[in-house]
């Protein structure tokens, strides 16, 4: 039988990135294609100019399909944007047979999704997070064990259907399907995060254009996820402002001479920059730039804190904070964060990767990579181990719902 093959399709504010991978082995993927593509009609993870943003798409799509020379017809998609909001919930099912089996499982977490949703907002992700059987809690598989009641503690992402419905247009008019949509943190956490962090509480900070990921594990499970509209775009932003440059030159001198911490910058480091109105280069002292830099980077990891604070998991986060995303390459941005959020944090980029990877081993393609290791957990599909639970609504077939109904009227 030939190895699967994984398509990602990672849409961010600044780059539309697709990746075609062979799974090998346990978790080893070989990337086979790589199309990275500026991305154009996207703010702040939402569609803004519908026929740019497909262009920019389709072009990824095609370089992809051109390294690698397989058709793509199918790919998981990310997804970020403000409008993305998530809830915690429970549900409840008794057990007729007295041994839970798998459609069990897939009529609590069906309970789990009756809550009151508005109607322009659709259900992402329904991840399972543990199971209480007869009151027990903290199981992890229930299926095969005895009991009467199971109750799920499920976590449910929400967005807004009409961005979806937007990016779904989008993708399709490159004559690609979507498999499904994955929320970024949570793809960045398969890539950045090790078991161990995953276990003691960490929260993974992904920190791309025009948004801010966040997502908060604990117990091996996800707690809390949060899309902040901040991100690298408006630090560009302000130093076009404060130096009086054209974007792309301020985007330029971030990544050249760009420091997040003001103080480390010696007084006499003089950068040159060409500012409007002037007809040659003029001289800016790299402190200055540091002082804008700092300034809003504090404020993007203040907002991070306020939002840990209002999740209430503040004191649960012993293993700190995992750093990625394109913006998590400008210096001094660990130490800042450190600082700010009184915790330990790391930068994290993906790693051990097969393949076409050599500029993939950065912290900007973590959300790109993190598309295929989902993909491969979809591939287990195994809605047992506290990972994504890949059961759509109305999963379970007509003859089991008969069965069941069956079931409970017997005596």
């Amino acid at each position: 039988m030939d190895d699967p093959i994984v398509v990602g399709i990672d849409i961010g504010t600044t780059k539309v990135c697709t990746l075609v991978a062979r799974v090998e082995g346990e978790r080893s993927l070989r990337i086979l294609g790589v199309g990275i593509e500026p991305a154009q009609g996207i703010r702040k993870g939402n569609i803004v100019d519908l026929a740019a943003a497909s262009t920019s798409i389709a072009r990824s799509i095609e370089k992809a399909q051109r390294t690698s020379g397989f058709e793509i017809t199918s790919a998981l998609v990310s997804l970020a944007g403000s409008h993305v909001s998530s809830v915690n919930s429970r549900g409840v099912v008794g057990i007729s047979g007295g041994v839970i089996d798998q459609v069990d499982v897939a009529r609590a977490l069906e309970a789990a999704q009756a809550v009151a949703i508005p109607h322009n907002r659709q259900i992402i992700h329904v991840i399972q997070r543990s199971f209480i059987v007869d009151g027990q809690d903290g199981i992890r598989t229930p299926i095969g064990m005895h009991g009467y009641r199971l109750e799920v503690e499920a976590h449910i992402i929400t967005a807004a259907e009409s961005t979806v419905e937007n990016l779904r247009q989008c993708v399709q008019s490159a004559g690609v399907e979507v498999t499904q949509f994955v929320l970024n943190p949570l793809a960045s956490a398969e890539v950045v995060l090790s078991e161990t962090e995953r276990q003691m509480g960490a929260i993974v900070c992904d920190i791309g254009g025009g948004t801010t990921d966040l997502a908060v594990y604990i117990d091996g499970d996800i707690w809390h996820t949060m899309v902040l509209a901040v991100g690298g775009n408006h630090v560009t932003s302000d130093i076009a402002h404060g130096l009086r440059l054209p974007l792309e030159q301020a985007e330029q001198v971030k990544i050249q001479h760009g420091y997040a911490i003001e103080a480390s910058i010696q007084d006499d480091e003089i950068i040159n920059v060409k500012s409007f109105g002037q007809e040659g280069p003029i001289q800016v002292n790299r402190r200055d730039l540091a002082h804008i830099i700092e300034a809003r980077v504090e404020e993007i990891f203040l907002l991070v804190l306020q939002e840990i604070k209002r999740s209430g998991y503040d004191g649960l986060l012993p293993a700190g904070m995992v750093l990625t995303g394109g913006s998590s390459l400008l210096p001094g941005m660990r130490e800042l964060a450190s600082s700010v959020l009184g915790l330990p944090v790391r930068v994290a980029k993906p790693e051990s990767l097969l393949g076409l990877a050599d500029q993939l081993h950065s912290p900007a393609y973590s959300t790109s990579v993190g598309l295929l290791y989902w993909a491969l957990l979809m591939g287990e599909n195994e809605p047992v181990t506290g990972r994504p639970s890949f059961l759509p609504r109305g999963t379970l077939l007509d003859s089991e719902k008969l069965k069941n109904f069956l079931k409970r009227l017997l005596p």
